[in-house]
């Protein structure tokens, strides 16, 4: 097994577990990585490991959130506590966060239906440079439309108070995170925010998205790529997960702190400008 492609597996989740949260887009991130650091490995092994990193992410987010998305009381003094905080808190299941969970469901289900339709025909049609640095720059202008007003006011503060018709809204937006280069968490977070959930609440709420989302694609490449892997693609399956985990701890940290004080300004001109990059160094270099 040749050490350098451990090395490569590594940044690769480094990249992974910063720009699958913050609203940069990880694809458009990917594709340049992909010019420079060449896995040495299949071609449908390099498309399932960019999506099966993906878990790595998905488990920092179970960490950092467990209390807030975990919906069952495994004891009885965890009952006992839960009992005191009112009837609706009583019992094995947190009716709340069980809620909460209806409402992630709903948001899923919009980009489940078209991922599952149309997942081929947008590898075949969508995916390239051309179409990554588009998005990129086109939504880099939307966050700077959005964020143009200093006074606005959004009527939802944290993410367990999303509505289930908010959370409908963030889920039709996911559906354009289909397209390459748009950003998932960057959709969502647009999407709630013109809805009227704050910049705290639509991340935290994108994040959980996070969970079904990206379990549901890994275990739809997993199907169509097999479960045959050598030693050294499991190997690098496992730099590149425990890698991303690792940064996404940082990462989800990082933008819950920036979000509470700032903007998305700076995101959306890093989005255009890293747009603008991808067009040159494909159609100028």
């Amino acid at each position: 097994m040749a050490p350098v492609e451990i090395l490569k597996a590594i940044l690769i989740g480094i990249v992974e577990g910063i720009t699958e949260w913050l609203p940069v887009s990880s694809t458009g991130h990917m594709i340049l990585l992909n010019e420079w650091v060449k896995l040495q490995v299949s071609e449908s092994f390099w498309e399932f490991f960019l999506v099966a990193i993906q878990l790595g992410a998905i488990l920092a987010v179970v960490v950092l959130f467990w209390q807030k998305i975990f919906p069952f009381r495994l004891g009885r003094k965890d009952r006992q506590e839960g009992g005191q905080e009112g009837e609706s808190e009583s019992g094995f299941i947190k009716k709340d966060i069980a809620s909460l969970w209806g409402r992630i469901l709903v948001a899923t289900l919009p980009a489940a239906i078209a991922g599952l339709l149309l997942d081929d025909w947008l590898d075949e049609h969508l995916y390239g440079p051309t179409t990554v640095a588009v998005a990129l720059i086109a939504y880099g202008i939307w966050f700077l439309f959005l964020e143009r007003k200093q006074d606005r006011v959004f009527s939802i503060k944290k993410a367990a108070d999303i509505p289930w018709k908010t959370a409908l809204v963030i889920g039709l937006f996911q559906v354009l995170a289909l397209i390459p280069g748009t950003s998932r968490s960057g959709a969502t977070i647009i999407g709630g925010m013109l809805a009227g959930a704050s910049r705290p609440a639509a991340a935290e709420f994108t994040f959980y998205l996070a969970i079904p989302v990206m379990a549901g694609a890994s275990l739809l490449k997993l199907l169509k790529v097999g479960f045959a892997f050598s030693g050294q693609e499991l190997a690098i399956l496992a730099a590149g997960s425990v890698t991303a985990f690792i940064v996404s701890m940082g990462a989800i940290g990082f933008l819950m702190r920036y979000v509470r004080n700032h903007d998305f300004k700076v995101f959306g001109i890093y989005r255009i400008a890293l747009g603008l990059c991808v067009l040159a160094y494909f159609y100028f270099a």
